[in-house]
């Protein structure tokens, strides 16, 4: 296998507006239906249990222009909303047979809504998550709301998922994820064995993929990475954050590494990273389902807990070992603009440098960030973070 190959075939077909993919899926299985889901975070399982393909929505990517969806939906909100909504008004998602929605968001919620009535024939569910994680009554009322999402699949795909169809799927998600926590150790701990978009595409294909085929690719992938020859840089490692959501287009991460950065540490596909063990496979399903959902270290702006994000991000620096922190949000990403100056008095009470800067699906050119990113390497390299916070650089 030539991963460089592999992971631009695997980038293309991830990307793909017309999602060939999942029409190549249902061609195959003639009875089959394709559930698509809106980022961050939705509990696949259910979908798989029912015999359906899940699929990750996640806008355009710049694929496409905006001729449709300003005139439904304001103009100011988030790239990944209105081109997600261009998709579905230009018939791009006609092959699937379902969309749910997480409130993770107002622009989600909304767009929910603004789905149930310019697609009547398309089941559109919007999933509520517990506001309140340490009341007693979140874990009995997120399973309430996973066990009505089910009976709504269930009435899309003509058949019940039962509790063992359950337990498989999630057996089947905790293999993918134990694979996606190697990929992310790997790119970690030796980030020369592959490059950050080399990574990307490698998690990214699972939003298309079924899981059982997902699982197999990092199967075959991950031994072929470990003994891959790579050229060390004197790069410095970072950390990216705000980019939940919205994803940055590649030649976004591009620019970043080629500035000088390894990115040891993101927000990137956040829900493939939900769980941090094993979600249990006996018992009731739906039970462990919603624990897992609310017990989840994950801390992002669009997940309601007591825990300090900035103390949170402060962890992740620690463990991944990196020198800065670069914020790079999608623009009018209200959730992630609003935490950013708490994250960063965090950051600069702890004397680590970071760097902000805004992004969208339609970015044309990258030598503005790219040249941002340079200086911010070299602010590192040059005075060290413990000196940068004592004054020592601008």
């Amino acid at each position: 296998m030539q991963i460089r190959e592999e992971a631009r075939r695997l980038e293309e077909m991830a990307r793909d507006p017309d999602l060939a993919a999942v029409a190549a899926w249902k061609r195959a299985h003639p009875d089959g239906r394709a559930i698509g889901y809106f980022p961050v975070y939705v509990p696949a399982e259910l979908v798989h249990a029912a015999g359906m393909l899940p699929v990750g929505v996640f806008g355009a990517g710049g694929t496409v222009d905006i001729d449709h969806a300003d005139s439904r939906m304001q103009s100011f909100v988030c790239s990944i909303s209105r081109s997600t909504l261009e998709l579905g008004l230009t018939k791009r998602l006609d092959l699937l047979d379902g969309m749910i929605f997480g409130s993770i968001c107002d622009v989600a919620r909304n767009l929910s809504g603004i789905w149930q009535r310019n697609f009547p024939g398309m089941m559109a569910e919007y999933v509520h998550y517990p506001q309140n994680p340490d009341s007693a009554h979140a874990v009995e009322y997120y399973r309430g709301e996973l066990s009505r999402l089910r009976e709504r699949l269930a009435a899309v795909a003509g058949r019940p998922a039962s509790d063992d169809a359950l337990r498989k799927s999630l057996g089947a998600y905790n293999r993918v994820r134990a694979l996606v926590a190697e990929l992310h150790r790997l790119r970690r701990d030796e980030p020369w064995r592959l490059t950050w978009r080399e990574a990307y595409a490698l998690l990214r294909a699972g939003h298309v993929l079924p899981v059982e085929e997902h699982a197999a690719l990092l199967e075959r992938t991950l031994p072929l990475l470990r003994t891959r020859d790579g050229k060390r840089r004197d790069s410095v490692r970072v950390v990216l954050e705000g980019s939940f959501c919205e994803q940055p287009p590649p030649e976004l991460l591009d620019a970043i590494e080629e500035a000088g950065c390894y990115v040891v540490e993101d927000d990137l596909l956040l829900g493939m990273r939900w769980f941090d063990r094993p979600v249990p496979v006996d018992g009731d399903p739906l039970l462990a389902l919603a624990r897992a959902y609310l017990e989840s270290p994950v801390t992002t702006s669009i997940k309601h807990d007591r825990r300090r994000k900035g103390d949170a991000l402060l962890q992740r620096v620690a463990a991944s070992g990196a020198e800065g922190v670069i914020f790079s949000a999608a623009k009018f990403c209200e959730p992630a603009l609003l935490d950013y100056p708490l994250m960063r008095a965090a950051l600069e009470r702890a004397g680590i440098p970071n760097l902000a800067f805004e992004f969208e699906e339609k970015i044309g050119t990258f030598e503005s960030v790219k040249t941002q990113v340079e200086t911010f390497v070299e602010s590192i390299l040059f005075f060290g973070p413990g000196e940068r916070a004592a004054g020592g650089a601008p």
